[in-house]
C-alpha cells in the first residue's frame, strides 16, 4: 500500500443525523478486494433514512461511514486480485450480499436472505461506505468506467442500475408502450429517460416541482404533468384513449401514489414500485385483480444491471450529467445533505468530493 496514508478523513455517523468528519484508519483490502480512492460520493434518500433510524445490520454509531453511490480510482489490490490494476477508474454498486444463501447463489443478491447479519455486506448500509477518502470494495461490486465518463456522472451509475433492474423485472420490453412515471426525483427522471431510450411511444412524467419536471422534459419525457395544474390520472386516461398506461413507474414514495399507479395502469398493465413509502398504504386490490394488473417491486441494483448501466453511459445512449446539480467538499457534508433534503436551488443529486 505504497503512498497510501495510514489515516484518512471520513464522515462518521456519531448518532441520529450526526455526521462528523474526522480522521480514521485507512482500510486495507482483503484477498478479493480493492482499495478505492474515492473521488465523489452522491447523497441519496436511503442515506437520509438510515442516518435518521439505523437499518438492520448497520454498524454502531461512532464506527459507521455511510455513502453507497460513489466512484473513484483503484489505489491498491488484494493479494488475489488480477481483474483490476492500480489507477483504474471505476464505479461501484452497493450490494454484494452474502454470496452463500440461496438468493445470492441465484443472483438475487439485493434480496440476500442474510441481510442484516454479519454474513451480509452492502457498502454504505451494512458496511462502511464512500463518504471517505478511501473505501474497500469486493471485486464483484466494482466496474471500470470509460475515460469520457466523469466521476460526478459515474457516482449516479447505481441509480441507473436500479432503474434497469426495475425494467428487467417488469419484462424489459417497452417499445411502442405508453409509460407513466410518478415522481421526478433521481430515479423517476432516469426512468423517464431510459423508457424513451428503450423505445416507449410516449412518456408521461408526473410531479409537483416545476424545476424537476423541466429537467425531465430535457431528458426524454414527452408529456409533463404538474399535479398542481392538472389531474394526472385524467390526463393519462384521456391521452391513451381511456385505456391507461402500459407501464406505470412509481418513484415518489408518496403514500397515495401506489393507488394512483393502479388506477393509471391499463387492464393487463404493469406497475413498478421504485419509491419507498415508509408507512402502510391503501391500494385497490379489486382493480388490480379484476383487470389483471401486475404490481412489482425492486430494491437496489440487482441482476448485474450496474454493468449494463456502465455500457449505456459508455455508448452515450444515456446521460446522467443533467441530474448532478450541486457539489460540496467532504468537510461540508452537512450542508450537502441539507441542500439535498430541502432541495435548495433546485437540487436533484448532490455530490460530495472526498479528495479535493
Amino acid at each position: 500500500m505504497a503512498n497510501i496514508p495510514e489515516t484518512m478523513k471520513a464522515a462518521v455517523l456519531e448518532g441520529p443525523n450526526q455526521l462528523v468528519v474526522r480522521e480514521v484508519p485507512t482500510p486495507k483490502p482483503g484477498p478479493m478486494e480493492v482499495l478505492l480512492k474515492v473521488e465523489v460520493c452522491a447523497c441519496c434518500s436511503t442515506d437520509v433514512a438510515l442516518m435518521a433510524k439505523p437499518f438492520a445490520g448497520q454498524p454502531p454509531y461512532g464506527s459507521f461511514i455511510p455513502g453507497h453511490e460513489y466512484a473513484g480510482v483503484v489505489a491498491a489490490l488484494g493479494e488475489t486480485v488480477d481483474e483490476f490494476k492500480v489507477g483504474d477508474r471505476v464505479a461501484v454498486e452497493a450490494h454484494l450480499g452474502c454470496l452463500r444463501c440461496r438468493n445470492c447463489r441465484l443472483g438475487n443478491y439485493t434480496a440476500c436472505l442474510n441481510y442484516g447479519t454479519p454474513k451480509h455486506r452492502a457498502n454504505g448500509m451494512t458496511s462502511n461506505g464512500g463518504f471517505a477518502q478511501y473505501v474497500v470494495n469486493n471485486i464483484n461490486t466494482v466496474h471500470r468506467i470509460p475515460d469520457h465518463v466523469e466521476f460526478d456522472e459515474a457516482a449516479l451509475i447505481t441509480n441507473l442500475g436500479c432503474v434497469l433492474y426495475g425494467f428487467e423485472t417488469v419484462g424489459g420490453y417497452v417499445a411502442g408502450d405508453h409509460v407513466a412515471v410518478i415522481g421526478p426525483g433521481p430515479l423517476g427522471l432516469i426512468s423517464a429517460q431510459v423508457a424513451k431510450v428503450f423505445g416507449a411511444e410516449r412518456v408521461y412524467l408526473i410531479g409537483t416541482r416545476a424545476s424537476r419536471l423541466s429537467k425531465g422534459s430535457e431528458t426524454g419525457a414527452d408529456r409533463i404533468i404538474n399535479v398542481h395544474e392538472e389531474d394526472p390520472l385524467a390526463v393519462v386516461l384521456k391521452e391513451t384513449g381511456g385505456v391507461g398506461a402500459d407501464l406505470v413507474i412509481e418513484s415518489s414514495g408518496a403514500k397515495d401514489a401506489p393507488m394512483t399507479a393502479i388506477k393509471m395502469a391499463k387492464p393487463m398493465g404493469k406497475i413498478l414500485l421504485l419509491g419507498f413509502p415508509h408507512e402502510p398504504v391503501l391500494v385497490d386490490l379489486e382493480d388490480l385483480l379484476m383487470r389483471n394488473k401486475s404490481m412489482l417491486a425492486v430494491r437496489g441494483e440487482g441482476w448485474a444491471n450496474v454493468a449494463r448501466a456502465v455500457s449505456l453511459l459508455g455508448s452515450r445512449k444515456v446521460s446522467l450529467k443533467p441530474y448532478v446539480t450541486h457539489s460540496f467538499p467532504l468537510e461540508e457534508i452537512t450542508t450537502a445533505f441539507k441542500t439535498f433534503v430541502e432541495r435548495i436551488g433546485g437540487a436533484v443529486k448532490v455530490i460530495v468530493k472526498s479528495n479535493e
